[in-house]
């Protein structure tokens, strides 16, 4: 059967851009095209302007970002010190155990405000987006993050079914994978969305059974 685009179109495979994004364009963002269930391409890129040409080289059917892509309710800038600091996604983050970031603190500053831009120039461009988190995944699938070791993660992937995955691939590049697999999943209905779209949303995939 042909899969299903956002858009309701037919597609013989489903194509998605997992996208890990570094907080600044000196720091490596791993990104990859997903092809069904195939690692069609992958690199690590720094610009805005080298994440968009690889996903305008083939316009996927979503597009998976591993970054904040909403400010906290009530924020009109990431730089205040008051106000809210989580958004109802984070905040079901912590009920789950699962560790992040606030996307208020440090360095995540600057990768929230990259990750809104990105997202507007996408969707700009007519393309679907979605706010992944690679580290939940990972947690719910029980395999380990880049941290426990590359070429653990890599195989863990590999038993979830991936194929094409390179020995020599990176973290950024193995956390872009994981995202894209997200996005495949929600595209097939099998993903569960963290908190709302209007507040900020994160799509993580439902555990899986072995």
């Amino acid at each position: 059967m042909a899969a299903l685009t956002l858009s309701g179109k037919k597609r013989k495979t489903t194509r998605v851009v997992g996208v890990d994004l570094a907080g600044s364009p000196k720091r490596n963002t791993g990104i990859c095209l997903l092809t069904g269930m195939t690692v069609a391409s992958y690199a690590t890129v720094y610009s805005d302007d080298e994440i968009l040409a690889f996903i305008e080289t083939d316009r996927p059917d979503l597009i998976a970002i591993d970054a904040p892509l909403n400010l906290p309710p009530g924020r009109k800038t990431i730089e205040e010190r008051t106000g809210e600091h989580f958004r109802p996604c984070d905040r079901e983050l912590l009920k789950r155990g699962i560790r992040f970031f606030p996307i208020t603190l440090g360095p995540m500053r600057s990768l929230t405000t990259r990750g809104i831009r990105l997202k507007e120039r996408l969707v700009e461009r007519g393309l679907e987006v979605i706010e992944i988190y690679p580290g939940a995944a990972q947690d719910l699938w029980k395999i380990v993050r880049k941290q426990g070791g590359l070429s653990k993660l890599r195989r863990g992937l590999e038993k979830l079914g991936l194929k094409g995955l390179a020995k020599n691939m990176n973290g950024d590049e193995l956390d872009a994978v994981t995202g894209a697999l997200v996005g495949r999943f929600y595209i097939s209905g099998r993903a569960e969305v963290l908190g709302n779209f209007a507040e900020g949303a994160i799509v993580i995939r439902k555990p899986m059974k072995f």
